[in-house]
């Protein structure tokens, strides 16, 4: 058996300033991609779809090539050129034919300067020269489903979690199911639809309500034999037509059953669609009630500028909001500002800096702006900025935050990072010498994710609106190709 695998996967924010061109997939490893040896080398052993895929291929006495392996951290639209080298690597790949089945661990949200559905125009280029080849996809849970993402492929799993630690597991599912299409075990049907709401981000964590039933039910619907039962619950920064929840029901030779769950999980994601709507607390208040929590850590979310979701993670509002008020004892990761970073490491370790950080990076499609902030302190550490990620969310995997380093003013540690990397794992933050542990507050560029690495440390949370383009207000985003009527953004809408 010869099997095919790839990775080519985007979180587009559309509103965000952050190009994407190709080397910001290459892993720090260079100005591609990894692709062949070095790519099975970055990703075997981790806790990834592709590493699950390198498993199972392995595992069956497959022969296998897993042709690029292509990721990028969220941001702006994908640059044409950078899509289509990474889209034509695996496309000629597959057009040498010879293969029996092809894996590809995708991310479901992918918008280019010249396609809305990333995944989909990859899926045509690929049944374009090979319409038959079985093939199954890992999709993240933040999917923007269309058609052909869908329709063109045998079988589709997406993510249960958020924080997203069952990513090598998801890859299990597709690749164990696409196995046993291969083998002629199974006949695979598929049935999907998508809902007119579009969840915020704050609410789509599978640790609360309503998102926590709805995927332990579609977890149980796979216990009770359906191949892969989805809940995509969208990715609201893309001013895209499909943007929002959607899900996907996969059966074997059953369509009337796969329409069945499907319903059932689109209804129960419907009725509670009022809980996921997300209400946002004037930044200065939630920092206030910050400051009157005693026992610590107190994780402050910075979460209108996190990485992960697209933003700049240059923005300081929450900085300095955070500065202005005097906390104490706080670790703050991190701003996003090579320049300063540069400044620092030439002064050196111990030496005082006077440098000005962040607002560096202008936010056109916002109506807010972000203003530098001055730090006075002493170089604490400088770090190259890679780490392994602990786990269990990504485990085992290579991070890079580029040149790094730590600005102690007395008062408060602040990060400052070259490489757009979200805090989801505690070896981002012990990599630079802090541990958390030990701080009355530890400020996060974050959303849900750190849950998984650093969610069991924190004493209590606050949720703090600062500024940037993953704003949690949608009366701040101008959506102009976005479908509506849509909820919450038509609240009177009757499905």
């Amino acid at each position: 058996m010869r099997l095919l695998i790839a990775m080519m996967m985007h979180e587009t924010n559309t509103f965000s300033p952050v190009p994407t061109d190709l080397q910001r997939f290459a892993l720090g490893l260079g100005q591609l991609p990894p692709q062949g040896a070095l790519a099975v080398q970055a990703y075997r052993n981790t806790g990834t779809a592709t590493g699950a895929f390198i498993d199972l291929a392995e595992a069956a006495g497959a022969d296998f090539e897993l042709v690029i392996a292509a990721h990028a951290a969220p941001s702006g639209p994908v640059h044409d050129e950078a899509y289509d080298v990474m889209a034509s690597t695996i496309v000629e790949a597959v057009a040498k034919g010879g293969y029996d089945g092809i894996f590809l661990d995708l991310h479901g949200a992918m918008v280019t300067q010249s396609f809305e559905d990333g995944e989909g125009e990859l899926l045509r280029r690929i049944r374009a020269v090979d319409p038959l080849t079985p093939m199954g996809i890992a999709y993240d849970m933040h999917a923007n489903v269309y058609a052909d993402m869908v329709e063109l492929a045998q079988v589709v799993a997406g993510y249960h979690t958020y924080p997203h630690v069952d990513m090598f597991e998801t890859g299990m599912r597709a690749g164990r199911a696409l196995l046993r299409c291969i083998s002629g075990e199974v006949r695979p049907s598929t049935s999907w639809a998508r809902l007119p709401m579009i969840p915020h981000i704050m609410r789509q964590s599978s640790l609360d309500e309503p998102n926590r039933s709805i995927q332990a039910r579609a977890q149980q619907m796979e216990e009770e034999g359906a191949l892969s039962a989805s809940v995509f619950t969208g990715f609201p920064h893309a001013d895209i037509e499909n943007a929002g929840l959607s899900v996907v029901v996969v059966t074997d030779n059953n369509p009337v059953l796969a329409e069945k769950l499907r319903d059932e999980l689109l209804q129960m994601a419907w009725l509670s669609r009022s809980e996921w709507v997300y209400p946002v607390e004037p930044l200065a208040e939630s920092v206030a009630r910050a400051k009157t929590l005693t026992q610590g850590p107190v994780v402050l979310l910075d979460h209108y500028d996190n990485a992960a979701s697209g933003g700049t993670m240059d923005t300081t509002a929450v900085l300095a909001e955070v500065l202005h008020q005097g906390l104490r004892n706080v670790a703050f990761f991190a701003i996003f500002d090579p320049q300063a970073v540069q400044q620092a490491i030439q002064a050196g370790v111990g030496n005082t800096v006077s440098l000005t950080v962040g607002g560096k990076l202008k936010m056109p499609l916002m109506p807010h702006r972000s203003e530098p902030v001055l730090l006075n302190g002493v170089v604490k550490s400088i770090s190259s900025g890679k780490y392994i990620a602990k786990g269990p969310m990504s485990k085992g995997a290579r991070q890079d935050m580029g040149a790094s380093v730590v600005i102690d003013t007395g008062h408060v540690e602040v990060a400052l990072i070259s490489r757009h990397v979200e805090p989801f794992d505690v070896n981002a933050l012990i990599s630079l010498g802090i541990d958390p542990t030990q701080k009355q507050y530890v400020v996060l560029k974050s959303r849900v994710h750190w849950r998984a690495g650093m969610g069991h440390l924190a004493k209590a949370v606050v949720e703090c609106a600062g500024a940037g383009a993953c704003t949690s207000d949608y009366s701040e985003l101008d959506f102009k190709r976005l479908r509506r009527p849509i909820y919450p953004l038509d609240l009177d809408l009757q499905h």
